[in-house]
């Protein structure tokens, strides 16, 4: 043991040779136990991970990639780390990749394309083993550096039917149709759509909004209320009454997103209007506590851990070289119908 120890003391950590010496194999071999290879004996491979243990060993994912020319490595970019829905997302990823050696790396646009543009230049740099995109809406030089850099990609939370590209999501355009299609089958005409933040999702579930208003032949420009500010329950509170105080004759109101709602509902139960009885309330995600709202909120459930784990899953066989069955993978939504509708 003696030399393991001065090699220890002469480095400054445990090497992969340290800990391939105390098992008694050769470093190879060692380092295939260690990533959980086939074709090594069950038994070398608990040896190896017992040496490894004793000595406290961490394995230098620099000098890995620059062993095997693969990175360990990869690049979640989401808009938001304060919106519930993309924690989820990311919350399935890590624990999807996980398993397989893969350490996910978060990036945070804040729907802006020019600073996703950034993340991207310098995580490309570092040639990760793949990326995890949120949405299609990125700059011309983004989808140039994603192309030229030939790591494999998949998109979340959107679909496209364009050759070549892989994503998982959900129609956010028939999602916001079916919606308000909800609320026309109750009765209500004069149906409000009030947004924030205004990013392409957002303004996909509009178009869905406004196509099924359309077909119905009761759409009205007036009574959407878009506003550029982050969304937030405060926000959603503020936006009710601007929109009750404005437009006194609508009847029902579909907010894009549920802690917008959430503050509605709050703020209509402040001043005492009647919810569903005066003007029905309903939101999108089925974020944490909707359910739990007076009255329950009517909503849109949409499926992001199932779409953070179905994403990474098609990316481990991307970057093990494999074509997928289909590119774009539709996890579809489903309407919780609730007590404010």
């Amino acid at each position: 043991m003696e030399p393991i120890e001065r090699k220890r003391r002469h480095s400054g950590r445990v090497t992969l040779s340290t800990v391939a010496q105390a098992a008694g194999v050769s470093p190879i071999t060692a380092s295939r136990a260690l990533r959980g290879e086939r074709g090594v004996a069950a038994d070398l491979v608990e040896r190896v991970k017992q040496a490894a243990d004793q000595l406290g060993y961490v394995p230098d994912p620099a000098a890995r990639a620059l062993a095997s020319q693969r990175s360990t490595q990869v690049p979640v970019l989401v808009p938001l780390l304060s919106n519930a829905l993309f924690v989820d997302v990311l919350e399935a990823v890590h624990r999807t990749l996980l398993p397989h050696g893969y350490q996910t790396l978060i990036g945070v646009t804040h729907y802006e394309p020019e600073e996703e543009e950034q993340l991207l230049r310098s995580y490309l740099a570092h040639r990760p083993a793949g990326l995890l995109l949120t949405g299609f809406d990125r700059t011309e030089a983004a989808r140039a550096l994603i192309a030229a850099s030939g790591v494999p990609c998949v998109h979340l939370m959107e679909l496209t039917s364009a050759p070549g590209v892989h994503c998982v999501g959900f129609s956010q355009i028939d999602a916001g149709s079916a919606i308000t299609e909800h609320l026309l089958q109750r009765g209500h005409r004069r149906i409000a759509f009030v947004a924030a933040q205004l990013d392409p999702r957002t303004m996909q579930r509009a178009e869905g909004y406004r196509r099924c208003l359309r077909q119905h032949g009761v759409y009205d420009a007036r009574l959407e209320l878009l506003s550029p500010q982050p969304s937030s329950m405060r926000l959603g509170g503020e936006l009710l009454e601007d929109l009750l105080r404005t437009r006194p004759e609508v009847d029902a109101v579909f907010f894009c997103n549920d802690d917008l709602a959430q503050g509605g509902l709050l703020a209509a139960l402040r001043l005492k209007i009647a919810v569903p009885g005066r003007i029905a309330v309903a939101g999108f995600n089925d974020l944490s506590g909707s359910d739990q709202m007076v009255p329950a909120l009517t909503t849109v459930r949409t499926p992001r851990r199932a779409i953070g784990e179905a994403s990474a899953q098609m990316l481990l066989g991307l970057m093990r070289g494999e074509t997928p069955a289909r590119n774009a993978i539709d996890l579809g939504f489903e309407l919780m119908v609730r007590d404010s509708s």
